[in-house]
């Protein structure tokens, strides 16, 4: 090989290496300025504590930490974005050219990147204040103890508590940010990902009236079926139908305030006629389903109350009496024991639940009854019986001698 033109391709080269060397080295003096400038920056500017206040890291010395690898991050970017220079420096075209294309879609992004972070700062101070005011409101017109007032739930230690309040901020909070950050994601133009969103939120946005409607109904329908059951209690109890219904007893027997249950089954029934206008009025197939079904078996239920009502109230009623009419007690417990077992199946088959098998127990649990009753009472009354037995044996003997003897006269 010739020395002169090995040497003269050396000379050619070399401003091309010095080139490549002087780029490596201001990549580096950049990438470190850079990287230091941020890190010392950042926590010259007092960040530390702010993002501790901002619950962004545990203590100081973490944020510090998060700083360094910022600096680091931005020091790795610096060298990529001198890399394509330094290789075609060296004349390493085929390297360049890759990541040249990769930096270009790279700085080309940053734009779309910064608008989406400026859009959901945005969104997160926007819904916060929404969120605030409507805490705010809500704490304002003290819906809590409205509520708990309703519901009769008494505040611990004589304080209220914020739960309809915090439940509704968080709502509001909810919906203001998510359509904000749904824009966030159309300018990164992921649109995998936001065209689903958009439908999910265009589906509930059309049923927000729907639920509203269904939301109203169903709070005005509980106001009316508390109130009216409470209504009705207080008139049964004025009427002193408690004192009928809870005869003497005895000690034993327990009171039932029948008042407060038919108030209770006054209060249900109503409620859940409005709970079924209001799935009505989401509009939805299935829900409708449900409500209709719940109406149509809504009497079978009343009907089965009424029964068990009956039988109880009877049962104490005819026990009672024959308590009184007798010395003993066994016969009126008896009494209300077969006047409840038989309103119990009547209202099992009211409600058509298995009617075969209901039956078929009542019928076993008849027939057990009369073999045990028939099988006690000739076993044990044997003695009795044949006393009885003999008694109207002589007595039949004593008339027949008696008309033996007047037909000799």
């Amino acid at each position: 090989m010739d020395f002169s033109s090995l040497w003269s391709g050396f000379i050619g080269s070399l401003p091309a290496v010095v080139g490549g060397i002087v780029l490596i080295l201001v990549a580096w003096l950049v990438a470190v300025l850079v990287k230091n400038a941020v890190s010392k920056g950042l926590k010259a500017a007092g960040l530390g504590n702010r993002f501790v206040q901002w619950h962004l890291a545990e203590s100081a010395s973490q944020a510090e930490a998060t700083f360094d690898t910022i600096g680091q991050i931005l020091y790795y970017i610096v060298w990529v974005l001198f890399l394509p220079g330094i290789f075609e420096t060296f004349g390493l075209t085929s390297i360049a050219s890759p990541i040249r294309d990769m930096t270009a879609t790279a700085l080309a992004f940053i734009p779309a990147i910064i608008g989406a972070i400026i859009i959901m700062i945005v969104a997160v101070v926007v819904s916060r204040l929404v969120k605030q005011l409507v805490y705010s409101l809500v704490k304002t017109i003290n819906v809590d103890k409205y509520v708990a007032k309703f519901t009769g739930n008494k505040a611990q230690n004589g304080q209220s508590t914020d739960t309809i309040a915090n439940v509704l901020s968080w709502m509001a909070y909810i919906v203001v940010f998510v359509p904000i950050a749904v824009v966030a994601l159309e300018t990164l133009g992921i649109s995998s990902i936001a065209q689903p969103i958009i439908g999910v939120l265009n589906s509930i946005a059309a049923a927000i009236p729907n639920i509203l409607v269904a939301v109203i109904l169903l709070a005005v329908g509980l106001a009316i079926a508390k109130v009216l059951g409470d209504l009705v209690k207080n008139l049964l109890e004025g009427t002193g139908l408690n004192n009928l219904f809870n005869r003497e007893t005895g000690d034993k027997a327990p009171n039932i305030n029948i008042s407060e249950i038919i108030g209770q089954v006054v209060a249900v029934v109503v409620g859940l006629f409005f709970t079924v206008e209001a799935l009505n009025a989401l509009d939805l197939a299935i829900l409708n389903t449900v409500g209709a079904a719940i109406i149509a078996y809504l009497p079978n239920v009343l009907i089965a109350l009424i029964i068990l009502g009956l039988g109880i109230f009877g049962g104490r009623f005819v026990g009672d009496l024959v308590n009184k009419a007798s010395a003993g007690k066994w016969v009126g417990e008896i009494i209300k024991g077969v006047f409840i077992v038989f309103s119990v199946f009547m209202a099992l088959d009211q409600l058509n639940f298995a009617n075969s098998i209901v039956n078929m127990a009542f019928l076993f649990i008849i027939g057990g009854l009369s073999v045990a009753f028939a099988l006690s009472f000739g076993l044990g009354g044997r003695d009795f019986a044949k006393k009885q037995l003999e008694k109207l044996d002589q007595k039949i003997e004593e008339e027949t001698h008696s008309n033996n003897d007047n037909n000799q006269f």
